[in-house]
């Protein structure tokens, strides 16, 4: 099962957690991002690699993948 890593940045642009998940697909760690998501997080990116596969708002400003 593929391994993705889901951001979760504040107002500010700044990462306020992180989650680390298997998931069948793409479409299930997009759907997992949104239900894990807790009030004030306004921005979400879903990582598989080092590869962007969602992000909202979707005009949100890049951010290098932690190492």
């Amino acid at each position: 099962m593929p391994s993705y890593d889901i951001f979760y940045l504040d107002s500010g642009g700044r990462v306020s957690s992180k989650v680390k998940a298997e998931c069948a697909d793409d479409r299930e760690a997009k759907i997992l991002a949104h239900a894990l998501k807790k009030k004030g997080r306004t921005r979400i990116k879903v990582w598989s690699g080092d590869t962007v596969i969602y992000q909202r708002p979707s005009i949100a400003p890049a951010f290098p993948l932690p190492g």
